[in-house]
């Protein structure tokens, strides 16, 4: 294992929902395992679903397993996983948000609802601001393959914004792609504000 490894801590985002008999629980086990027998330690929100098959994965694989968990959550009846070596609990959504994006040196987006596309477009707005440092954000299957694209076609993105994801068809090619974007990382313009278009309201003097 490379030293550099190490210390590298990989965000894993996912629906909290999917069932453990579901087709990508169990590719997001195998992806809990590949992280952590690459060397790295594996970060996320807590949970079931896919955060448990992730969590599940990496722990059976002999790594690091860190929850984000929140005391709304808890209040609800919510529990951890139990693959969980280090539970890192927080008050509040927003915070736990926040840590979940702030935390990692990579981030994984795997299939899930409004919680997993917070993360990713919060993610994915940081660092094309250069709030964040630059580092890797990999959305994996047909849901983002889909939804970056019309983001594209229909939304407001710039050509230059897409160049901060990097979309896979499936988990296997996590790895391969996390291993080649820090083998040599894109050369990224920050996104410094939009072109303001009109004039400001007010006097013009």
């Amino acid at each position: 294992m490379p030293q550099h490894q190490a210390s590298k801590v990989i965000g894993v985002y996912g629906s909290a929902a999917t069932k453990a008999e579901a087709p990508e629980y169990a590719d997001a086990v195998a992806l809990g395992a590949a992280i952590a027998r690459a060397g790295y330690s594996v970060m996320t929100g807590g949970y079931a679903g896919m955060m448990g098959a992730v969590s599940r994965g990496a722990a059976e694989a002999g790594g690091h397993v860190i929850g984000v968990t929140v005391g709304l959550f808890k209040e609800r009846g919510l529990i951890p996983n139990p693959f969980l070596h280090e539970e890192i609990h927080l008050p509040t959504l927003s915070t736990r948000l926040n840590h979940l994006i702030v935390a990692p040196d990579a981030y994984v987006v795997l299939k899930g609802g409004a919680g997993t596309l917070s993360e990713f477009a919060l993610a994915w707005s940081l660092l094309q601001v250069g709030e964040l440092p630059l580092r890797p954000l990999i959305a994996v299957g047909p849901l983002w393959k889909l939804l970056v694209p019309l983001l594209a076609k229909e939304g407001t993105l710039l050509d230059s914004d897409l160049g901060w994801v990097t979309l896979v068809d499936e988990c296997a090619n996590v790895l391969p792609a996390l291993e080649a974007w820090w083998r040599n990382p894109p050369q990224l313009s920050l996104r410094l504000g939009d072109i303001q278009k009109t004039p400001p309201l007010g006097d013009p003097e």
